[in-house]
């Protein structure tokens, strides 16, 4: 079975989804793999790397396109740019492999590092001639992933990390990495769903969070925020008056960005500075490394097609829960029942 991977088109995306380290991983299993030329140029993996690793390149676009399975970073509807034109190349029956996010989605990025980058200040605890100079205070909102992701770099970092989450089995996950979990004297309503996600709360709950979230806000010399409700506009959790007593030269990176953010004052895909607190709203940020991210990308899509068609099937298993809650569309159908029902959709009938 022939995998195809075309180079990104979104403007400034850096990554590719597939890198030469995993080619042979994927020729073991019984795929053979088409790279566009200049795929992976922009994330420092040329055209030779893939060749000696037993890919094929081909001249073009339309060429990786005819793979059974193209597997990309942006999707056409991820890609809101430049995606639209890639459907006339896409074929009936043709599997299509990335991100879609009809729901909208978080990616995880090394957010502490761009913090680390931006505050004025060390992060680590240092004890000099001139006396011990504290460590930086790291608070973390939304304890997901990429939630988890900072508290553990901004300790490997050497600073002192705190955060909050709604559920309460975010807890031990926090503790685990040496984060201290900040708990309010405020309980969501069914805080997440079956699949361990946040589940929206009403606006009566969101206000008393923000009330209660202020002084640890204040406090913190970085605010990382990473709430997200799938398929949900971001709540709001800083507001500008909680930035306006944060210290000048604080620092809020917004996860959330994308999804219109979780600071009030947030200008998605901008950096700006307010009330001296700089707001980074960046939003793609694993475009910024795109060598590793690729990397870290490549290996877990190669693992999921190997799931998929491992073992030489040629059928999807609809009956396997990680085939069935990916699959989005299916026959020029949205099969996906998440999907249907966020868009409203009637729940399609099984036979």
């Amino acid at each position: 079975m022939l995998i195809g991977i075309p180079k990104e088109s979104f403007p400034d995306e850096r990554r590719v989804a597939m890198v030469p380290l995993v080619v042979p991983i994927l020729k073991k299993a019984g795929f053979e793999v088409l790279v566009e030329s200049g795929a992976g140029d922009a994330a420092g993996y040329p055209d030779a790397a893939y060749t000696a690793k037993g890919a094929r390149i081909v001249p073009d676009r339309p060429s990786a396109f005819q793979a059974g399975i193209v597997i990309q970073v942006l999707c056409y509807g991820s890609n809101d740019r430049t995606g639209k034109a890639d459907l006339p190349l896409l074929g009936r029956g043709q599997i299509l492999v990335g991100f879609l996010r009809p729901l909208g989605s978080l990616e995880t990025v090394q957010d502490v590092l761009l913090a680390a980058e931006t505050l004025p200040r060390v992060f680590p605890m240092l004890t000099t001639a001139a006396g011990t100079i504290t460590p930086a205070r790291v608070f973390v909102i939304g304890a997901g992933v990429a939630g988890l992701q900072a508290i553990a770099t901004a300790r490997r970092l050497g600073a002192v990390a705190s955060a909050y989450d709604m559920r309460p089995a975010a807890k031990e996950q926090v503790q685990s990495l040496g984060g201290r979990f900040v708990e309010l004297p405020i309980e969501a309503k069914d805080a997440e769903d079956a699949r361990g996600y946040a589940k929206a709360q009403d606006e009566t709950f969101y206000r008393r969070q923000r009330e209660l979230l202020g002084r640890v806000v204040a406090e913190s010399d970085v605010v990382i925020t990473a709430a997200v409700v799938p398929g949900r506009k971001s709540p709001v959790l800083v507001t500008a008056e909680m930035v306006g007593s944060m210290a000048p030269g604080s620092v809020i990176v917004d996860l959330a960005a994308e999804r219109g953010g979780n600071c009030e004052l947030t200008r998605p895909g901008q950096i700006v500075v307010e009330h001296g607190v700089t707001i980074i709203g960046q939003i793609n940020l694993a475009s910024s490394v795109p060598y590793h991210a690729s990397q870290m990308y490549a290996r877990n899509v190669a693992a999921f097609v190997q799931h998929l068609f491992g073992g030489g099937k040629t059928e999807l298993n609809m009956d396997d829960e990680i085939t069935r809650e990916t699959l989005i569309t299916r026959g020029g159908e949205v099969v996906n029942a998440r999907v249907r029902e966020f868009f409203k959709l009637p729940a399609l009938v099984t036979t």
